[in-house]
């Protein structure tokens, strides 16, 4: 987290603005409810219409701010200019499917977070000499899920299960203990503490062969028929306007497995991977963020 945040409050770049900032907003809009897209058909011969799947579209909040920094207009264009250069950060701006984060603080809820871009950042410039510039920003989010501040992430060794294996002397028949049958110290528990499916990033890091990763609950699997060399790692990030599979060095890695289909449901589930390795030393971590619908969860404790 770059600043705390405090009510009425975003974020970008790290830059400021909003209630007790030099960049006061008079409006927002797009926190609620995202358009959706969808027809409604008409009914032959029949009153009323039929309606199509209802899809969101993009999330876009329009925010009408402005610079306040009486007397001092030359410090007005310098805050001017440094949301113009977060505007036009080439590493987002030239990059199909790459996006910043928005952070907002509004009350009774922590800190959320938008990933999208700044796609308008206008300012006015008529009162300048008065240290008042007005400015018209949006910011377009292609995914429309608030997400926690905060990243959680578990890592897990080959092996489902904590406290399992074989128990010496090694006589036949051959039995293997299934560890802690009561799940508390089972390491592929992940839970999301949001109210909305979350994608996460997944990491497979070698020696091994041939990993299987699967959502237990669901029985959602991504297999990837490689091999990760020891030193190396393979990325397979899950989220929406991402949902690629890249080795260490850049390269892509095909696969059939559906990346849109493994997600982290609300509340606890668990990540179980298999794969070839002779050194038992290769690992998973997964990592994601908790996804709400709203800005301000209804069920969650307020934040004084």
């Amino acid at each position: 987290m770059s600043q705390e945040l405090k009510d009425f409050q975003l974020e970008f770049a790290g830059i400021r603005i909003g209630h007790g900032t030099s960049i006061p907003i008079s409006e927002i809009e797009g926190l609620a409810r995202p358009g959706v897209r969808g027809e409604a058909v008409e009914r032959p011969n029949a009153d009323g219409v039929w309606l199509a799947p209802d899809w969101y579209e993009a999330r876009t909040l329009r925010i009408d701010c402005g610079v306040k920094t009486p007397g001092d207009p030359a410090a007005a264009a310098r805050i001017v200019a440094q949301i113009e250069e977060a505007a036009d950060d080439p590493r987002v701006r030239t990059v199909g499917g790459a996006v910043t984060s928005l952070r907002i603080k509004w009350p009774g809820a922590p800190v959320r977070v938008l990933y999208g871009r700044l796609r308008k950042a206008e300012a006015s410039w008529e009162n300048a000499a008065f240290g008042w510039v007005p400015l018209d920003i949006e910011f377009t989010a292609p995914d429309t899920r608030f997400y926690a501040d905060t990243q959680q992430s578990v890592e897990l060794k080959l092996g489902w299960l904590s406290g399992g294996g074989f128990t010496a002397p090694v006589q036949a028949p051959i039995r293997v203990s299934d560890g802690d049958l009561s799940g508390q110290n089972r390491p592929g528990w992940v839970t999301n503490n949001g109210t909305i499916d979350a994608f996460p990033v997944l990491t497979v890091y070698g020696p091994c062969t041939n990993p299987v990763i699967t959502h237990v609950e669901s029985g959602r699997q991504i297999a990837l028929g490689i091999t990760v060399p020891a030193g190396e790692h393979v990325t397979i990030d899950t989220r929406p306007g991402q949902r690629t599979v890249t080795r260490q060095g850049g390269g892509t890695v095909a696969t059939t497995s559906p990346l849109g289909d493994f997600k982290l449901p609300p509340g606890r589930s668990e990540i179980r991977w298999i794969a070839s390795d002779p050194t038992a030393s290769a690992r998973l971590t997964v990592a994601w963020r908790d996804a709400f619908k709203t800005l301000v969860n209804p069920k969650e404790t307020p934040v004084r």
